[in-house]
């Protein structure tokens, strides 16, 4: 499917730090909870990530991760996930997240 340069503008991606992390244990399959800092103008943000084959709590902290930060909040089980943290699946279905090699600010936008 084709789409236009104005869908790929209306999809918001945002760098942000990992502030804290998590364990989530009541999961289905295994995650961790984060908040991540967007800066000043988005701010902090909650989300859970299915990426435990490849990140521990320890790993996560201080890590900028890119984050889909205008979809509607989701409810998963008893958390509200504010923001879709991006990654890509390896060759045995692991996460591996999406990040920018050079730290860069805190809310930047991917152009």
């Amino acid at each position: 499917m084709t789409i236009s340069f104005d869908d790929f503008l209306k999809v918001d991606i945002r760098v942000g730090t990992v502030v804290s992390a998590e364990p989530y244990p009541e999961a289905r399959k295994p995650a961790i909870k984060l908040v991540v800092d967007f800066g000043s103008e988005i701010g902090r943000k909650k989300t859970s990530a299915q990426i435990t084959r490849h990140y521990s709590i320890e790993t996560l902290v201080g890590r900028q991760v890119a984050a889909v930060v205008n979809f509607p909040p989701k409810q998963i089980g008893k958390f509200v996930s504010e923001v879709l943290v991006l990654g890509f699946a390896d060759v045995e279905g692991g996460i591996v997240l999406i990040a920018p090699d050079q730290k860069v600010p805190d809310g930047g936008r991917l152009h």
